[in-house]
């Protein structure tokens, strides 16, 4: 059998890699200019390499039962490793997957297939105008991943990208979305304060080096107008390879301070992570 070569092609936003993993015989991690944004196994979709992916998996577990179909929007494809993962984990699951890069999303669907019958439709498109045509409480869960190269663009950073995403969702909807900061922690704390305005549930999943601010990282925002089962994400991400914390309550509200909703006008993208803090080539 032939070994797998890295696979290397200009997309419209920067030049994106395939490259095979040694040790999984179909496995792909991608990055675009360096930066690592998906990690896929064809052959064991619920395998999920990114700490992060997994919390944002574990998110999309406790929503609903064990393998009960839900309808999902992915604002960022990727290699779609997340829409793969409920494909194969909640069979008759309805899913759209948002990504702007045309050209990342032709190479994806081209080395990376997805198989027929997912339930997974692709759209290309900015995240933020979608879900503004979006119908209203159509959606169980809205995940959103969207970075332009190592940042979080600043028109999904705002309180009005929020109440958006509190439309499309249904009543007992989940958002949950990755972001990432480092002390003080002036972006998280934004991030917070904007969905707080909308939502009457609010966790964060996060590792405690990154919580204490001993490191840039990511985190894992969680709303929903209805309780959200904490207990369970706090077993699950306290078991996994690389343990995280989920704030919730009082002491999320600590954390979160005194920092102010972001509007449109004043939105900024997520800070530039430090050198070195996620690049992989």
């Amino acid at each position: 059998m032939n070994e797998p070569i890295p696979v290397i092609r200009e997309v419209d936003r920067g030049t994106a890699k395939l490259l095979p993993d040694v040790d999984r015989e179909r496995a792909w991690l991608l990055t675009v200019d360096g930066a690592p944004q998906s990690y896929v196994d064809l052959d064991d979709p619920a395998h999920l390499e990114f700490e992060y992916v997994r919390r944002l998996a574990h998110v999309v577990d406790c929503a609903a039962g064990d393998g009960a179909p839900l309808t999902v929007l992915h604002l960022g494809g990727g290699a779609f490793t997340l829409p793969r993962y409920v494909a194969t984990t909640r069979p008759g699951s309805a899913q759209s997957v948002v990504e702007a890069d045309a050209a990342l999303l032709a190479l994806v669907e081209r080395e990376l297939p997805i198989p027929a019958g997912a339930g997974i439709t692709a759209h290309t498109a900015d995240a933020r105008r979608f879900l503004e045509t979006a119908p209203d409480r159509s959606v169980d869960i809205l995940i959103a991943d969207v970075f332009g190269g190592s940042r979080i663009p600043a028109h999904l950073t705002s309180v009005e990208y929020a109440r958006e995403a509190a439309r499309v969702l249904r009543t007992d909807g989940i958002y949950a979305a990755n972001l990432a900061d480092g002390a003080p922690f002036a972006f998280l704390r934004s991030q917070l304060a904007n969905f707080a305005t909308v939502f009457e549930e609010l966790a964060l999943i996060a590792e405690p080096p990154v919580l204490r601010g001993r490191r840039f990282g990511n985190a894992v925002l969680v709303a929903s107008r209805r309780p959200l089962d904490t207990a369970s994400l706090a077993r699950r991400t306290a078991s996994d390879a690389f343990p995280a914390r989920v704030e919730h309550g009082a002491s999320l509200r600590r954390f979160t301070g005194n920092a102010a909703p972001v509007r449109d006008s004043g939105a900024v993208p997520s800070p530039r992570p430090p050198d070195g803090a996620f690049s992989v080539d």
